[in-house]
């Protein structure tokens, strides 16, 4: 049968299953605003007990880097990945998912060779290009500020 591209993508068009973009849209803003409403609960939990507010989001931030971590290694971040799509990856529970996922996958391996080398196997280009970024914003500040 010869199709021209034309009639093979209304051909692919027809076959290929609708996306649910609504629901999708719907689980990931509920699920990423159930992370960031627990993040400022944990806040308010540290603010509560006394501390500071930056020593409180300092606090927040470890308990949910500590959360997002275990989670994943408990498989039940992955599940909600996989309800929530875009919803998990609020940036610092998203961040530990990244970190953690790929260590646990090579934890078979040895030591350093597998959980230590891969731990930033996806997170590491995002070190490396938010300490480059820093470095350069840094330069054009102090640049900008002794003009």
């Amino acid at each position: 049968m010869k199709m021209t591209n034309g009639e093979y993508n209304d051909y692919i068009r027809r076959r290929q299953p609708r996306s649910p973009l609504w629901r999708d849209v719907l689980r990931a803003y509920v699920t990423g605003g159930a992370i960031c409403a627990a993040g400022q609960g944990i806040l308010a939990l540290y603010s509560l007990l006394g501390l500071s507010r930056t020593d409180a989001a300092t606090a927040c931030s470890i308990t949910l880097v500590f959360l997002g971590a275990s989670l994943t290694g408990l498989g039940i971040y992955d599940d909600a990945a996989r309800f929530a799509g875009a919803g998990t990856l609020v940036p610092i529970t998203g961040f530990a998912n990244a970190v953690a996922a790929p260590a646990l996958e090579f934890k078979r391996e040895t030591l350093l060779s597998g959980t230590c080398t891969r731990m930033f196997t996806i997170a590491g280009p995002v070190i490396v290009c938010g300490i480059s970024a820093s470095i350069v914003y840094g330069l054009l500040l102090l640049i900008w500020q002794a003009v």
